[in-house]
């Protein structure tokens, strides 16, 4: 049971994560008018797909990321060029489907050769009809039929490329700024499940230790030593032990809700004091504020960790065994599920956050690299040749399936090796 509840969590945080974040993506590209073809979760093989409205869902096979197709991106694959045979099913006057193939099934449909044809800026298409040239207006939504697949045209106003830079730009960090909201989200509900350190408590004492000799129990809860009130700051605690060696330290305790005198000495241990405990922090329920505040605090302290790892990946101090691909999250992820769901719930932010940096890297076919050729575009005043991105990403994307396929390898030998 165990296992299946494992398995539901880690399939629920991939699918939450990637969702988030592609749906940043998918909502401002609808808010400034762009046409979504696709929202996918996952690469390669369709597992499940529907249509709503004009975008098709689909859920794929390799659990690795998900992308949102917007229309002008990438060139369409339904083109119709001037001599081509078409049919067209007709609304009044104007075209809402234009057929490619299999006319003798097309009943109720106009057949003709393609003379002219627009669908991007005017949207007409003028056919030859049996020596007779007729043109119609293009409906706006009007759907291209090869056999059984639909494409709905993309006019100029609904590509991608037809937006401003600043409204592209914001399509495409949308999709990292869900993944900082999503953690810092989670962060301030671990706060509140976690609650705020409040007091230092001794966890437990080792035997024949000078705590245990003073007294001390597992539970106490440590409010002044030698007239230093401590708080929750185990830091300070610390420092005081140290300080002391072989000096007795008057401690003031609660234990039951009543308060108790002890006298420790710490004996000497490499120079420095110590008693003998295991220290950890009783918490009480954080306020609203204090969630916010340690939730920030939480992501902004995770967010330098994340960027510390970055730095060393660029200067190359690290080895290969110190990266781990989807094997290694998956497991790891069992094992913070297993820990309960305080801990379940931060690793899940502590992965949207980390997903949020990634995707903003200044790396081919990231998130990033997309917004620096938008800065680029800004800057001259022009965008940059729209085939040579696409080889860039290209290229960038090979490169990180290589590198996934690195790290996936490497963290299989490292679990038959044990």
């Amino acid at each position: 049971m165990a296992t299946l509840q494992n398995a539901f969590q880690i399939v629920l945080m991939f699918f939450v994560l990637v969702s988030i974040h592609e749906w940043g993506h998918f909502y401002f590209a609808k808010r400034a008018g762009i046409l979504v073809r696709e929202f996918a979760i996952g690469f390669g093989p369709k597992l499940l797909s529907f249509k709503k409205g004009e975008t098709r869902y689909t859920l794929r096979l390799l659990p690795i990321g998900g992308f949102v197709r917007m229309a002008g991106e990438d060139p369409e694959i339904v083109q119709i060029n001037p001599g081509q045979r078409i049919a067209v099913q007709l609304q009044g006057n104007q075209v809402t489907h234009l057929y490619l193939n299999e006319f003798e099934q097309r009943s109720d449909a106009v057949e003709g050769v393609v003379e002219k044809i627009d669908l991007e800026k005017n949207l007409y298409v003028v056919l030859d009809i049996d020596g007779e040239t007729v043109r119609y207006s293009v409906h706006p939504q009007a759907m291209m039929v090869s056999k059984d697949k639909e494409t709905q045209i993309a006019p100029w106003d609904r590509q991608f490329g037809s937006k401003t830079v600043g409204q592209r730009a914001l399509s495409i960090f949308a999709g990292p700024l869900m993944n900082f909201l999503l953690a810092f989200v989670l962060f301030v509900t671990v706060v509140f499940m976690a609650g705020v350190p409040d007091k230092v408590k001794i966890l437990d004492t080792v035997a024949g230790s000078p705590a245990q000799k003073a007294g001390l129990q597992a539970g106490d809860l440590i409010l002044n030593v030698n007239g230093v009130p401590i708080g929750a700051d185990r830091n300070k605690l610390t420092n005081l032990i140290k300080d002391s060696v072989n000096k007795p330290m008057i401690w003031i305790i609660e234990r039951n809700k009543e308060q108790m005198r002890k006298e420790v000495t710490p004996a000497e241990d490499q120079g420095s004091g110590r008693i003998g405990v295991t220290l950890t922090a009783e918490t009480r329920p954080a306020s609203f504020v204090e969630g916010l505040t340690n939730g920030w605090t939480s992501m902004t302290s995770a967010t330098m960790s994340i960027l510390d790892s970055f730095g060393k990946l660029v200067t190359l101090q690290f080895k290969m065994d110190d990266l781990g691909g989807p094997v290694r999250i998956v497991e790891f992820t069992s094992e913070q599920a297993s820990a309960g769901w305080a801990q379940y719930i931060f690793w899940s932010g502590l992965l949207s956050l980390y997903l949020g940096i990634f995707n903003l890297l200044p790396f081919p076919a990231l998130d990033g690299s997309r917004l620096l050729f938008l800065l680029l575009e800004a800057l001259r005043g022009k965008p940059v040749d729209p085939s040579r991105e696409s080889m860039v990403h290209f290229v960038g994307f090979a490169m990180l399936m290589l590198l996934m396929i690195a790290v996936t390898y490497n963290d299989i030998l490292r679990l038959i090796k044990g």
